[in-house]
């Protein structure tokens, strides 16, 4: 039995749908070989029809690398390497943002698998944008400008206090993880440790500040890249059937979930995957 998948691209800079294979079951060696490497030069890779448990699909995250546990967000009963993000009127989704996801640790995740287990009948869909093809875009003078520099990442700008005051056990999870993730700094502009490529590794979601610069050169700076790195010429655009699952490059790539649906209820389960600290590295 071929065990070559097929690698079918959704667009020029990002994104590619992957078939010929079922991920319920453990990968060979082979298998996961062409499925890393399509995520490498793809940044964010499709598959349909992938029926899978919590348990399996912790297993195929840690063939990528150990796995992250979210400090706020709930986990699958006995999973907690797995996040459930069970959005609805009672509990709107938060992360209609563009974000890298959790860029407030030292070393933020390398990637993440997300499975889709409840749709709603429309609506839900998730961008993703390449902060590769952004930094490429960008004059070479401001490319230089930008590769010297540092930015603050703050876990509060995404996760503010006043959303977790419901009860004093979730505003005392939430006080617990901000004590655990003070605000720190990561490069502007990131080597991608394996390709080598030069993204843009600020984000909406919890980049704060530019560091070495004045507070309003920070302010139109950050807003220019936060517009930037979105055009749509960076981006795929990934319409949900039940069961697809999607594997993406959390160190090159933002990401964007519609929260166009409510009052329809959307479930969907994410593994982290652990990473390492960013750096430049001149090319």
């Amino acid at each position: 039995m071929s065990e070559r998948l097929t690698i079918t691209p959704l667009g020029p800079y990002i994104g590619a749908q992957i078939s010929g294979i079922d991920v319920s079951r453990p990968l060979s060696d082979n298998q996961f070989e062409q499925l890393y490497h399509a995520l490498l030069r793809h940044q964010v890779i499709f598959l349909r029809e992938q029926v899978i448990s919590p348990q399996q699909q912790r297993a195929l995250a840690l063939r990528f690398g150990d796995l992250h546990i979210h400090p706020v967000y709930p986990h699958a009963e006995g999973v907690e390497e797995i996040i459930v993000l069970d959005t609805h009127n009672d509990n709107p989704p938060d992360n209609d943002n563009w974000h890298t996801d959790v860029t407030f640790i030292d070393t933020p995740p390398a990637g993440a698998i997300l499975a889709a287990k409840a749709l709603p009948t429309t609506g839900g869909d998730t961008l993703w944008t390449s902060g590769i093809a952004a930094f490429d875009a960008l004059s070479e003078p401001l490319q230089r400008l930008l590769s010297g520099l540092q930015a603050e990442h703050d876990f509060r700008k995404s996760f503010p206090e006043y959303k977790y005051l419901k009860t004093d056990a979730e505003h005392q999870r939430w006080l617990e993880a901000v004590e655990k993730n003070p605000p720190l700094l990561h490069p502007v502009v990131r080597t991608h440790p394996v390709s080598g490529r030069q993204a843009l590794f600020v984000n909406e979601g919890f980049t704060t500040r530019i560091v070495d610069l004045t507070q309003k050169e920070s302010d139109t700076l950050l807003s220019f890249l936060f517009a930037h790195i979105t055009k749509p010429e960076f981006q795929v655009r990934w319409r949900w059937q039940p069961n697809d699952l999607a594997i993406w490059d959390n160190r090159v790539t933002q990401h964007y979930a519609n929260a166009d649906y409510l009052p329809q209820r959307r479930i969907m389960h994410r593994a982290t995957i652990l990473g390492d600290k960013p750096f430049y590295r001149a090319g």
